[in-house]
């Protein structure tokens, strides 16, 4: 394993077809079968086009394995499993250019090695792949990425905890909890002044005060927006259900500023795209291009915060503010679950570092000089009756 080299063989290929959005090609440029087969069954499940991108990317490192180690895909075994688990955790990368990064709080640095997120996605992909076949019978009859032994199943368990969830992989390994990124209100004032349009403007403005995700903001229609009750409606990325989400006033300003703008020149039904590119020929807004115009104003200001930054801000402030139910908060995220909603809770590390600052600095100013007590009052009574230095 320590002399092994991957090499970065095969690809992941984005068809623009509705029916099949990506497939992976093999060393000789051919498609891989089992994998597209896969996929299929992903599509009628209702997995979106970027799920699928997800799993195939996952199932891209494997059979890269498999292409290095020499053993076809249907032969593999829970060895060659174990290996491939082993590689993603030790090994470095696959070496490539990558684009210089500045360091962002709260968020991991890059690293050379796979993260340990990347490494667990990767091992239920490839399990979940492999369940597929063995119930279609295309595959090996045992799959090589098992469950956890059993054990003793919940044999210390109190009866005042839930139980924990089904089994996980065998290999799949331990994920650090992650700490969600917000961006301090400087950084988000600078970051907001360096955007170069009013349609810009607009979408930082919905990002950040309905806590929506980038793609569902995308997905906006014109007779989306309503400015009379401050609503905008996206479509939800799990449920595919259709939500109204409260916005900020200055959102819908920015929003009016833009459609004046592009007014004659972009279709404007009730059915049409809310988000439009600025250049000819004009076209639905796409997720890179709006990540594109974002990293270009946090190269501005020397940052790397992502859209996701902007969700994790709304929901940030959502819940610091105690007027605002946690169960609200959840609605207006999506969330399935209250737990989820719950790690925004927390006080950020900035918030209890600033705090725990303040505390010092008071401690260190000079206190006042108590006054003597009026004649007739015993110091120690006034201690009891007020607190001891208090009076």
């Amino acid at each position: 394993m320590g002399s092994l080299v991957v090499p970065a063989a095969g690809a992941l290929v984005a068809t623009g077809d509705l029916w099949e959005p990506y497939y992976l090609s093999d060393p000789g440029g051919g498609r891989v079968g089992p994998v597209s087969e896969y996929l299929r069954d992903l599509q009628a499940a209702g997995r979106p086009g970027t799920t699928q991108r997800s799993y195939a990317l996952a199932l891209l490192r494997w059979f890269r394995f498999t292409w290095a180690v020499g053993v076809p895909w249907s032969r593999a075994t829970r060895a060659e499993a174990r290996d491939f688990c082993r590689y993603l955790q030790l090994a470095d990368k696959p070496a490539r250019r990558r684009a210089e990064t500045v360091a962002v709080p709260g968020k991991r640095p890059p690293s050379a090695r796979f993260a340990p997120s990347t490494a667990a996605h990767c091992e239920t992909v490839c399990r979940s792949f492999y369940a597929y076949h063995l119930e279609a019978g295309t595959g090996p009859i045992v799959n090589p990425f098992p469950l956890a032994r059993p054990g003793r199943a919940h044999a210390h368990h109190s009866p005042m905890d839930p139980f924990p969830r089904q089994r996980a992989g065998l290999f799949r390994p331990r994920v650090p909890q992650r700490i969600p990124r917000q961006i301090p209100d400087s950084a988000f004032n600078d970051l907001f002044a360096r955007l170069g349009s009013n349609r810009d403007r607009a979408l930082v403005a919905f990002w950040v005060s309905t806590g929506a995700r980038a793609s569902e903001l995308l997905s906006a229609t014109c007779s989306g927006a309503d400015p009379a009750q401050q609503l905008i409606a996206v479509v939800r990325k799990g449920s595919r259900a259709i939500q109204q989400l409260p916005a900020s006033p200055d959102a819908f300003v920015w929003l009016r500023l833009y459609q004046q703008e592009v007014h004659g020149l972009v279709p404007a039904g009730p059915d049409d795209p809310l988000w439009w590119t600025l250049r000819r020929p004009f076209r639905p807004l796409a997720y890179d291009t709006a990540r594109k115009m974002f990293d270009r104003a946090n190269a501005a200001i020397g940052a790397g915060w992502t859209l996701h930054s902007l969700r994790h801000t709304a929901a940030y402030r959502l819940a610091r503010d105690p007027a605002m139910p946690i169960a609200d908060v959840q609605w207006v995220l999506g969330h399935a679950s209250l737990t989820t909603t719950q790690i925004y809770v927390v006080p950020a590390a900035g918030d209890v570092i600033e705090a725990a600052l303040a505390h010092h600095r008071r401690q260190a100013e000079p206190r006042p000089v108590l006054p003597e007590p009026a004649p007739g009052y015993r110091p120690e009574s006034l201690d009891a009756l007020f607190g001891k230095g208090r009076w």
